[in-house]
């Protein structure tokens, strides 16, 4: 049996959790990390696929507290990653992977994905709509090249080794690892703009964002998901950037 985990910003990585696992058994269960129930599948799982965006080439500091957190689930299990990104990350894979063996997983194998960016207030990596489509139609037939390799003993290996951990490390981890080693308290929300909606509340993974005096305020554990960002109706909330260039979701890329 297998079982999907997942932590998604703007649902690229739900996505392809859900792509991956149904193709390899269409009755598989897929949850994301905030479902309490996805430990309790995990135990009963013959193997897991997880699946996360990652960030300067590294895992958010969300999910790494989850596996600590779950440690003792991990133990004997047979995991197959999945990294999404916007366009390079060496060892995306690997990087959860060796996380993972530290608490007695078997890493089978690894797959990359290129899907449209979610870093709504920076204009780097911004694409027309439909080649952002034909990015998402692109990861749909890698992974079924994936499945098949799995089913066929043969799992894919990207990001999976050295020469991939030494691509990682010296692409991005080493000069901007440091960003998400710590929940960041750089999210802003402009209160001129903000009409108290809650929408970003309800969007925040780690309720880091609060109502006071009918705006939304946030406090300093992000973890730089960009769900708020890219929510907001009134693009009322940066974190890299000063201003919001476009929001986008996956589901802008399906339909």
């Amino acid at each position: 049996m297998v079982t999907g985990i997942y932590f998604s910003g703007t649902g690229n990585s739900a996505y392809a959790a859900e792509c991956f696992c149904r193709e390899y058994d269409p009755n598989a269960a897929v949850y994301p990390i905030e479902d309490k129930s996805a430990a309790k599948a995990a135990e009963n799982a013959d193997m897991i696929v997880f699946a996360y965006p990652v960030m300067y080439s590294t895992v958010p500091r969300i999910l790494r507290d989850y596996i600590t957190d779950n440690k003792d689930v991990w133990k004997g299990k047979k995991v197959f990653i999945i990294a999404t990104m916007g366009l390079f990350s060496g060892d995306g894979a690997g990087v959860l992977g060796r996380l993972l063996q530290e608490y007695g997983a078997e890493v089978t194998g690894g797959l990359h994905l290129k899907m449209p960016d979610s870093i709504a207030d920076e204009r780097a990596l911004k694409r027309p709509l439909e080649k952002n489509k034909e990015l998402v139609r692109q990861a749909e037939l890698k992974i079924k090249r994936a499945v098949k390799r799995l089913k066929d003993g043969k799992p894919t290996q990207e990001g999976i080794g050295p020469l991939y951990q030494l691509a990682g490390l010296l692409g991005q981890r080493l000069y901007f690892g440091h960003k998400t080693k710590e929940y960041s308290s750089a999210l802003k929300i402009d209160a001129d703009k903000c009409i108290g909606c809650g929408k970003c509340i309800r969007q925040c993974p780690m309720d880091n964002i609060s109502m006071k005096d009918k705006k939304a305020v946030p406090d300093r554990l992000c973890t730089m998901c960009y769900r708020c960002i890219n929510k907001c109706p009134k693009q009322a909330i940066t974190l890299l950037g000063k201003s919001v260039v476009e929001q986008g979701g996956i589901e802008k890329y399906t339909s």
